[in-house]
């Protein structure tokens, strides 16, 4: 007798990226701008923020990329491959290719470092 397959669903709690791959969590979308704007809610962004929450061995290693895990960076979502581990679906998979940029905040000491520079 042939039982039908049964539509378990398996519940992980670690996501390990393979390979020049990291795992984003993008951040929500913003629906006004500072000014005051609002945004339709069909508008299509092409690009767009998160946080990395896990880099793959590959990257870890590899001291010529300076990414990290808690890093914010703002990528091309057209390649990143959604993973559905949370309610809300909002992790990718992303290649290190389709990090755009890493926002970076500069300390007191170093815009002081550079000032000086400038003067000199």
């Amino acid at each position: 007798m042939a039982t039908s397959p049964v539509n378990k669903k398996l519940d992980y709690d670690l996501i390990e990226p393979v390979g020049k791959r990291v795992v984003v969590r993008k951040d929500l979308n913003k629906r006004e701008t500072r000014s005051g704007i609002a945004l339709p809610d069909s508008q299509e962004i092409l690009v767009i923020t998160g946080r990395v929450i896990a880099i793959s061995k590959q990257i870890e290693n590899d001291e010529d990329l300076t990414i990290r895990q808690y890093d914010k960076v703002l990528f091309d979502p057209r390649e990143a491959i959604p993973v559905e581990m949370e309610h809300d679906n909002r992790l990718f998979v992303v290649h290190i290719d389709r990090v755009l940029a890493i926002f970076r905040k500069t300390s007191a000491d170093r815009a002081a470092a550079v000032d000086e520079e400038e003067e000199s």
